[in-house]
């Protein structure tokens, strides 16, 4: 049997997604994106953006061209999603209309939601999305939900328990903005980001409500593009010791530093594969691996940890690949 059904019965497995989410805006961007994908594998993804990538004026002929690049043969692993304008821009529905045609929602990962103020708005924006859909006869797209105002945040476990909702982000620029200067600039990067109280206990209860519901948290940007060590940092941080399994980039360089920090090690792997192999072996029955008990629990555990050395493109040792076939999302052969 196939671990997940298995280790998930009857009930809705996690949610697993490659570490890093690669935004860009503008049309040469986006296809120098789509060309990196290409040559790396689909060990990132891309979120073309039309809330902040569109001119003013030119908002339909970016929505446009996003859903042609979505739609596109280029698009080769169906991991390119878009940020659409929030639900109170006059542009929402006509994004969600353009992008949602058929010949884009096949190949479409997901949509994000910016600024969303509540569980209402979220649950307002399932609605329009799945009535455009439900029109044209295409399937719905998962959602991804941007947490960046006090109200979303106060409701983020309702909104992370939504079935539609596949991952939430924290905008930590906006969500600093929002106090007016009762938290300093300083927290919107580092070190602050992760000292400063008010931004860490949003961080937390947004990856605790994430977790709770099998929902990826995605972590916010890290504005220095220039200097890898300071991704890498901030990634390893927010893995670590706030429990994001998943990163925004917003530039090429970003990429490397982001997909390396956040996949799981190669010595975790590699333990977690041999685990598995053996309660295979034992028909997913109690076993002992150098001295030590495992049951279920713990192999639901070494289970995420394969799933995210897979979406990341950490070479699996052989016996396991056939656990993976049937997605045929992720590749195994990065040249990381």
């Amino acid at each position: 049997m196939h671990p997940t059904q298995v280790l998930f019965p009857g009930t809705r497995e996690p949610v697993s997604l490659p570490v890093c989410d690669h935004y860009a805006g503008s049309e040469k961007l986006m296809r120098k994106s789509i060309a990196l994908q290409q040559e790396l594998g689909p060990i990132f993804d891309i979120t073309l953006d039309c809330e902040d990538g569109a001119s003013a004026g030119n908002e339909v002929a970016h929505a446009q061209l996003v859903a042609s690049l979505i739609a596109s043969d280029d698009n080769r692993f169906a991991r390119i999603g878009a940020r659409i304008h929030d639900l109170s821009n006059a542009h929402f529905a006509s994004d969600i209309e353009i992008i949602c045609q058929p010949a884009t929602a096949t190949r479409l990962a997901y949509l994000m939601l910016p600024k969303v103020n509540s569980l209402a708005d979220v649950q307002r924006a399932i609605k329009i999305v799945s009535s455009h859909t439900r029109e044209r006869g295409v399937r719905m797209p998962p959602l991804h939900v941007l947490i960046e105002t006090h109200g979303a945040l106060a409701e983020v476990h309702q909104i992370a328990a939504l079935p539609e909702i596949e991952s939430l982000s924290f905008g930590v620029m906006d969500f600093v903005s929002a106090h007016h200067g009762a938290i300093p600039g300083s927290a919107m990067r580092s070190p602050g980001q992760f000292s400063h109280p008010l931004v860490a206990r949003a961080k937390l209860e947004i990856s605790a409500a994430c977790h709770a519901h099998g929902k990826v948290p995605s972590h916010n940007v890290t504005t220095e593009i220039q200097d890898t060590t300071v991704v890498t940092a901030d990634a390893q941080r927010a893995a670590m010791e706030f429990g994001y399994t998943r990163m925004w980039s917003i530039h090429p360089l970003q990429i490397q530093a982001i997909v390396h920090s956040m996949r799981p090690a190669d010595d975790e792997v590699a333990l977690a594969a041999q685990i598995l192999l053996k309660a295979q072996q034992a028909q997913w029955g109690p076993i002992q691996h150098e001295g030590r008990l495992h049951d279920r629990a713990s192999y639901r555990y070494f289970w995420s940890i394969l799933q995210r050395a897979h979406a990341g493109g950490v070479q699996l040792p052989s016996l396991t690949e056939s656990w993976f076939k049937p997605s045929g999302t992720f590749s195994t052969t990065s040249k990381y």
